[in-house]
């Protein structure tokens, strides 16, 4: 089993012509989302479990600066051959899957 996470990304368009100075222009427009996986090690864990472990993966996924965001905006338990909508597009129009979903590793506390 593998736990996916989908985020939503956004662009500030209003950072593209900002020269630094004062507040930055905040046009954001919507520009899709990524997945990433992570692997369960064949147990399912209890949704408790996967909500803290969702949270202890956020801080490799989520960035919020002037002219990019990227947040999680939903998570599921899928089995080891599941494919993304992406990945199952590449196989039906190009025969291989180039572009794999990002695989998530917890890192170790320093």
């Amino acid at each position: 089993m593998k736990l996916m996470i989908t985020t939503q990304v956004e662009e500030n368009y209003g950072a593209h012509d900002w020269d630094g100075t004062g507040t930055c222009p905040q046009y954001w427009k919507f520009k899709g989302g990524n997945d990433y996986s992570y692997a369960l090690g064949g147990h399912l864990r209890n949704s408790e479990t996967l909500s803290e472990l969702v949270q202890a993966l956020r801080g490799q996924i989520e960035e919020d600066s002037v002219g990019y965001r990227e947040y999680i905006i939903g998570w599921s338990v899928e089995s080891d051959d599941y494919l993304t909508d992406f990945e199952r597009s590449q196989l039906e129009y190009e025969g291989k899957i180039t572009y794999r979903t990002r695989e998530l590793k917890l890192l170790e506390a320093a």
